[in-house]
């Protein structure tokens, strides 16, 4: 089974598992780190999520995956919260940080840099808007989102 497919069926079945509850799904990630694979499943809440969801979910989800034994390769499974860095991948993941401030890092430089930091203002298909906290005129500036590279939330104090 392909990468994508072990994270959509794992997704299918964290969703069930999560179902009824505040836990929300952030991502799920079938990776391999050297020789090792890992199945990542990232869940929040409001409030924040905490080490007892993270073991609830855990224990609810792999016997789920052993019965269906859908991945071919041994792996560790891994359930925790996002974290307060995290990634922002897909467009609900932006519609949740609009206004929170955002790093978006580029393949290849507009308007002469490859990172960009600012409060995330809009988004669509093509493009992620932020404005930008330096300075008094809080510029917004326009990416060409096919040209993302990565995008999370930047750590505020």
């Amino acid at each position: 089974m392909k990468r994508v497919e072990i994270e959509k069926r794992t997704e299918e079945l964290v969703l069930e598992i999560i179902k009824g509850t505040e836990i929300e799904l952030w991502d799920v990630e079938y990776v391999k780190e050297g020789s090792e694979f890992y199945l990542r499943v990232y869940i929040d809440k409001p409030g924040g999520i905490t080490i007892d969801d993270c073991v609830e979910v855990n224990r609810a989800l792999n016997p789920k995956l052993d019965e269906e034994d859908f991945v071919e390769e041994a792996y560790t499974l891994e359930v925790s919260s996002p974290g307060l860095t995290r990634k922002l991948k897909k467009d609900r993941d932006f519609e949740k940080s609009i206004g929170k401030l955002v790093h978006i890092k580029l393949y290849k430089a507009e308007s002469g840099s490859k990172e960009f930091i600012g409060r995330l203002v809009s988004f669509d298909e093509e493009k992620i808007v932020i404005k930008s906290d330096d300075g008094d005129d809080g510029s917004e500036v326009s990416l060409d989102r096919s040209n993302v590279s990565s995008a999370r939330l930047e750590f505020e104090e």
